[in-house]
């Protein structure tokens, strides 16, 4: 197998190549000592940063890098599952658990594909799905309840997320629920700044633009300025064209 084409997938099965992977980390497991020794929270960081190298090549429209990022993150992927399987607790699971519980939300948030509802079109899909989400938090509030835990509609967020990223999403379950979008007058501990700009996301939501995407664009112009403008500064030689 050569470093830039993988051989073709047996019988044109796709996913072969995955099995391969995992077998390939559980021997890293094993006879490696940098991989032996991961945890969870030590991978934590790579889960991250191989995320936002593959959204950077998505940017750039290089498909090529794209794939190799990709790769990156599936290799998180294959490694937590890794780690969790190994758990003699009674809380561990497998990759194989990972994939049939997506495999098991997709065929339930898909029943225009997987079972008899019709819908008209692209947007009614979107509402289907959203209706099933909020089922989905349903459930899950209930179960949280009967465990006496305190539930919210905004569990699940990932407090973790870009700032922008996560005040779009705190403000779009909150709206679901009836809640106000907005920030109710000076908050201790918030400035004007802070409040202008969780006010901006919900502008940008309104017109239906992503804020974190909107801002990284705005970012990406602004590098290639600066860019631009360094190469204006470097000193030319005698002769050279100004």
């Amino acid at each position: 197998m050569t470093a830039d084409k993988a051989p073709a997938s047996p019988d044109g099965v796709a996913g072969a190549q995955v099995l391969e992977l995992v077998a390939v980390m559980d021997r890293l497991r094993r006879e490696c000592p940098w991989d032996r020794r991961q945890t969870h929270s030590s991978l934590a960081p790579y889960l991250l940063e191989e995320c936002y190298e593959a959204l950077d090549a998505l940017e750039r429209g290089d498909l090529a890098a794209l794939r190799e990022e990709l790769g990156d993150v599936l290799l998180q992927v294959v490694f937590h599952a890794r780690l969790a399987a190994e758990r003699t607790d009674g809380t561990g699971w497998t990759i194989d658990d990972v994939a049939d519980g997506i495999v098991a939300k997709l065929i339930r948030r898909h029943p225009h594909v997987f079972s008899d509802v019709a819908v008209a079109g692209a947007d009614e899909v979107s509402v289907n799905w959203e209706t099933i989400k909020a089922a989905e938090r349903a459930e899950k509030a209930s179960r949280a309840a009967a465990g006496g835990a305190a539930a919210s509609v905004l569990d699940g967020v990932a407090l973790g997320q870009p700032a922008l990223a996560l005040a779009a999403q705190l403000q779009r379950r909150a709206e679901r629920a009836g809640a106000p979008g907005a920030l109710d007058g000076a908050e201790p501990g918030v400035s004007d700044i802070g409040a202008e700009l969780f006010a901006l996301v919900a502008r940008a939501r309104q017109a239906g633009m992503d804020p974190e995407f909107e801002l990284r664009a705005a970012a990406r112009a602004y590098r290639d300025q600066v860019l631009a403008w360094e190469q204006d500064q470097e000193p030319r030689q005698p002769g050279e064209p100004g």
